[in-house]
């Protein structure tokens, strides 16, 4: 009876060990590396599917085709792999996909990847210049929280990301806050992933090129609790347009956000420890929360912002713009950052934008880069205008 059980477990065992190891495979299934970034910074990417009959990468390191990323055909070799290798590509983070069958799917070999609105891409980081500072390097690292605090304005508990510099736990140091904020489709994860804001300013702490700081990234739709999956809300499929986009409900109960901080964090609390930077609607956010509020923050960051509120948008917010922007002047302020890129949706209406700062003789900086409406470019800015603050 004792050896029938000893037997009986150990099949037991090994028929759990199989199943906790099945996707280890065992040489039962042919060895794929994809994507291989070879030395001169070309990329292979690879799939096996010997039954598709056409396949196709796509994705940000291939020429646009319109508002779509471009795309190249692959090839299959004998053993059903299929393949594609890139030209040497700039150090970069890119995203990409395959198309098998005219259906897009992501890399099976490649477990690195990221949300976007409501799609998934995988993403490969190629090293040796700008991206070296997206990276995860041996230097000190700050903490990543995901707080949850109380708005008032919105009458629901919110969920917030929150970086505190290396050594922020063991000091009795003030700091400076950025309020950095995503856009349109994005919220509270948005630049902790897609823009690696955390590992930025990791690198660039260490590096002694920005001071250390406190970075908060809120959720920008008022009608969300928490990004999806991350609410009472449970798994919905996550949507692009939400109630309340743009409509001021966001910039009135801003202060909810400060308010949070300022009792829950050693900040310096006037505005020159505090600066406010977005993306697209973030920037949108930026231009219209910093002058709402006059004086309340020193920096000011628009990346690729929209500007001007549509014709429906009835909030008190939108009052007054150019009295509120003037009372902004009148306040003082050290850094009003513009940059877009020049094939950017946005990039007439921040032309506008800029004739009526030089009209009111607001001084402003501006930054023109290549491209347009991406990631690529607002974490190159993010780069950029972290070194520039609080000096």
């Amino acid at each position: 009876m004792y050896k029938k059980f000893i037997f009986a477990l150990l099949v037991l065992s090994t028929s759990i060990a199989m199943q906790a190891q099945e996707n280890l495979g065992f040489g039962q299934r042919k060895e794929i590396v994809s994507p291989e970034i070879h030395a001169d910074n070309s990329v292979t990417f690879r799939l096996l599917a010997p039954n598709a009959d056409s396949i196709s990468v796509t994705g940000d390191f291939l020429p646009p085709k319109g508002w779509a990323p471009g795309s190249e055909k692959m090839t299959k070799d004998g053993d059903g792999v299929w393949s594609f290798t890139t030209q040497p590509l700039p150090s970069e983070l890119y995203t990409y996909a395959f198309t098998v069958n005219g259906l897009q799917m992501n890399d099976p070999n490649n477990v690195y990847y990221r949300r976007d609105v409501a799609s998934t891409l995988n993403v490969l980081l190629v090293g040796g210049g700008q991206a070296d500072v997206y990276k995860v390097n041996n230097v000190p690292h700050g903490t990543v929280s995901k707080r949850w605090y109380e708005s008032p304005g919105n009458e629901k508990s919110r969920r917030i990301t929150i970086y505190t510099p290396p050594g922020y736990e063991n000091s009795k140091t003030s700091y400076p806050v950025l309020y950095l904020l995503h856009g349109m489709g994005g919220d509270e994860e948005a630049w902790a992933t897609l823009g690696r804001a955390t590992q930025i300013i990791d690198n660039l702490i260490a590096e002694g090129k920005a001071k250390p700081m406190i970075i908060v990234m809120p959720n920008g739709n008022v009608a969300q609790e928490a990004a999806p999956g991350e609410s009472s809300e449970g798994f919905y499929k996550p949507n692009f347009r939400l109630p309340n986009t743009m409509d001021g409900k966001y910039e009135e109960t801003f202060i909810d956000i400060i308010n949070f901080v300022d009792k829950n964090y050693r900040t310096i609390k006037n505005k020159s420890g505090r600066a406010i930077a977005g993306l697209s609607m973030g920037g949108y956010h930026s231009f219209h929360i910093s002058r709402y509020y006059p004086n309340m923050f020193d920096y000011v960051g628009l990346f690729s912002a929209a500007i001007m509120p549509n014709e429906n948008a009835t909030s008190k917010v939108y009052e007054n713009i150019d009295a509120t922007l003037l009372k902004q002047k009148q306040n003082g302020y050290k850094l009003y950052w513009i940059a877009i890129g020049k094939e950017d949706f946005l990039y007439k209406a921040n032309v506008e934008y800029r004739d009526k700062l030089d009209k009111m003789n607001f001084n402003h900086i501006y930054r023109e880069s290549e491209g347009g409406h991406t990631w690529r470019n607002w974490r190159i800015y993010l780069a950029e205008f972290l070194p520039l603050l609080f000096k």
